[in-house]
C-alpha cells in the first residue's frame, strides 16, 4: 500500500501544520460536509469527521465555526468534488482529488502543473483501478493496549489491517466501512486523532532517490493549489 511513502508524507504534513494554506483546504471540507448534511455535528457524521481532522491540524475553533456558517449562508459557494488522473515524471501514476467552485479553473491549473513537470493528464477514470480506496483511522496508542486484542474487536467492523508506527496506531478498512469502523472505535472509547479516506496503489513501484526528487516537485506544486484536497501516487 505504499506505507513507507505514507510515513514520509506524514512527516512532511507535520511541517505544513503551521502553514496558513492548509486551513483553507480543511475549511472547504467542513463547508462541503455542512452543506450536504446540515450544520449540526451531532447528526452529521461527515461534519464530525471534518471537524475532528481540523482539530488534529490545530485549526482554531473560530475558523471551524466560520466554515460551517459559510455552508448555510445565502452566498455559500457551490463546491464540486472532482478527480484528475495522469502520469508524472518517470512514469509515476498520480491521482488528484479536488474540491472546487470553478472546474474550468481547476483543470487548467492541474493540467499546467503536469505539463510543467514533464507529466501528462489522462482521461477521468483511467487510473481508478490502479488504486484501492481505504478508510484510515489514526490514534495515539494508550499504555497497555494490546493490538492483537483490538484487532479481534474490530474485525466485525470491517478491519483489514492494523499497525503501529512510533506510538501511532493505524487502522485500515475498506472505504465503505468508514462509518461502521468510526462507530466501533467510538464504542471502545478510543480517541481518534485523524479519520480520512485515502487511496493506495494496487501495484506500488520503487523509484530511485533522484527520481523521487523530480516527482515530489510535481506533488508539491499540486498540493499548493487551494482546489487540491489530496494527491496519491503509486510510489512504493
Amino acid at each position: 500500500m505504499g506505507r513507507a511513502f505514507e510515513y514520509r508524507r506524514a512527516a512532511k504534513e507535520k511541517r505544513w501544520d503551521k502553514m496558513s494554506r492548509i486551513f483553507p483546504k480543511i475549511a472547504k471540507k467542513i463547508t462541503i460536509a455542512a452543506k450536504e448534511g446540515g450544520p449540526e455535528a451531532d447528526t452529521n457524521a461527515a461534519l464530525r469527521t471534518a471537524i475532528l481532522n481540523a482539530k488534529a491540524q490545530n485549526m482554531p475553533k473560530a475558523n471551524i465555526d466560520a466554515a460551517i456558517k459559510r455552508a448555510t449562508g445565502k452566498d455559500a459557494a457551490d463546491f464540486t468534488e472532482v478527480n484528475y488522473e495522469g502520469k508524472g515524471p518517470h512514469g509515476v501514476l498520480i491521482f488528484v482529488e479536488c474540491a472546487t467552485d470553478n472546474t474550468t479553473r481547476t483543470i487548467a491549473n492541474v493540467k499546467s502543473y503536469f505539463n510543467k513537470f514533464h507529466g501528462t493528464l489522462g482521461p477521468t477514470g483511467s487510473l481508478e483501478f490502479m488504486f484501492s480506496r481505504k478508510a484510515v483511522f489514526e490514534f495515539h496508542k494508550p499504555g497497555g493496549m494490546n493490538l492483537e486484542d483490538l484487532e479481534l474487536e474490530l474485525i466485525d467492523a470491517g478491519l483489514e489491517e492494523i499497525e503501529e508506527n512510533e506510538g501511532t496506531v493505524y487502522v485500515y478498512s475498506d472505504y465503505t466501512s468508514f462509518g461502521v469502523m468510526a462507530h466501533a472505535l467510538e464504542n471502545l472509547k478510543i480517541q481518534v486523532t485523524k479519520a480520512v479516506l485515502k487511496r493506495f496503489p494496487t501495484t506500488p513501484v520503487e523509484f530511485a532517490e533522484e527520481q523521487l526528487v523530480d516527482i515530489e516537485k510535481l506533488i508539491d506544486k499540486l498540493e499548493e493549489d487551494d482546489d487540491v484536497q489530496a494527491v496519491y501516487t503509486n510510489i512504493a
